[in-house]
């Protein structure tokens, strides 16, 4: 089963902190709502797009946002969780389970609303609903970023194979090369050379990658539509024999068929670059991409860690 959003931890956050008048660490919380909402093994290793951090817990943490943003809830200390007082009012005048109409006002009815520590959920002060969809709003923050990177992630690459389908063949060749060299082959651009051209034998660019030039990358570039088959690497295969080179990289704008995939691995020589990690590539190395740095911030927790200070 996929993790539930996290509206759907806010009840089990919410019911476990009842049960712990005292308070509680936020670990012990992420844990119970795990067994409330019955997570497989599987469910609990899931992480964000981003990778650093599970999924469940990122979601438990902003169901206890929503939960201090209503007034219910407040954090004595980093990392420990408490009812407030009107928290543990509003459990007692709410017994489970919490209507839908409930649950949707704690995830998106006090989204604008600063922290604070006491305060009942029907103030007016705090009775601003957002004006952005449900389903919009009950993905944490940090997934909608990792959500719109990777799709904008996506959308260059579609970019970058049309842009890469219009070029012609020699600056093809070109862009490959600074892309290989930007990956860390070659100590500098000059170690790449471009040799494409009538009679290179399925040659398109020859990479040093000692000084003297003794060990040597052998490179072929494919602006093509269509799908590059066995016959290809294997002509590859027999250019890089002819050089006598043991090791290749065939690069294309389009896919590989399985039968020239398996041959390259047969032959445990030829590396096969398709059109998708190419633009991948492209976008990790900044070759015909430009990037923005967008700042978000984060509480640095140390710096209030009056203990360690």
């Amino acid at each position: 089963m996929a993790v539930p959003t996290y509206d759907n931890f806010i009840e089990p956050v919410l019911r476990f902190l009842a049960q712990h008048p005292e308070g509680a660490s936020a670990k012990d919380a992420h844990e119970a709502a795990a067994v409330r909402l019955r997570l497989t093994e599987p469910d609990r290793h899931q992480l964000l797009p981003s990778g650093t951090q599970l999924v469940y817990k990122n979601r438990a943490n902003w169901a206890h946002d929503r939960l201090k943003r209503a007034g219910l809830s407040h954090s004595s200390r980093r990392g420990f969780w408490q009812l407030t007082k009107d928290g543990a009012e509003f459990v007692r005048a709410h017994p489970a389970p919490l209507s839908e109409a409930d649950v949707e006002r704690l995830a998106v009815g006090f989204v604008d609303v600063r922290l604070r520590e006491q305060g009942a959920p029907g103030s007016d002060s705090v009775d601003a609903v957002s004006a952005l969809p449900v389903s919009a709003l009950v993905s944490s923050p940090d997934e909608r970023l990792g959500q719109a990177v990777e799709e904008l992630r996506k959308s260059v690459v579609a970019e970058l194979l049309d842009a890469l389908a219009n070029v012609s063949p020699a600056f093809f060749e070109t862009v490959v090369l600074d892309v290989l060299h930007r990956s860390g082959y070659g100590a500098k651009r000059s170690d790449l050379q471009r040799v494409g051209g009538s009679g290179d034998a399925g040659i398109d660019g020859v990479i040093s990658l000692d000084k003297l030039g003794l060990e040597k990358v052998y490179v072929q570039a494919k602006r093509w539509r269509d799908t590059v088959g066995r016959p290809d690497v294997q002509a590859f295969y027999g250019a890089l024999a002819g050089q006598r080179a043991n090791k290749g990289v065939f690069i294309t704008t389009s896919t590989y068929t399985t039968q020239a995939i398996e041959f390259a691995r047969s032959v445990e020589r030829i590396v096969l670059v398709d059109g998708q990690r190419l633009a991948e590539l492209m976008i990790e190395h900044e070759v015909g991409v430009s990037a923005r740095v967008v700042r978000i911030p984060k509480i640095d927790n140390d710096y209030f860690d009056e203990e360690s200070a």
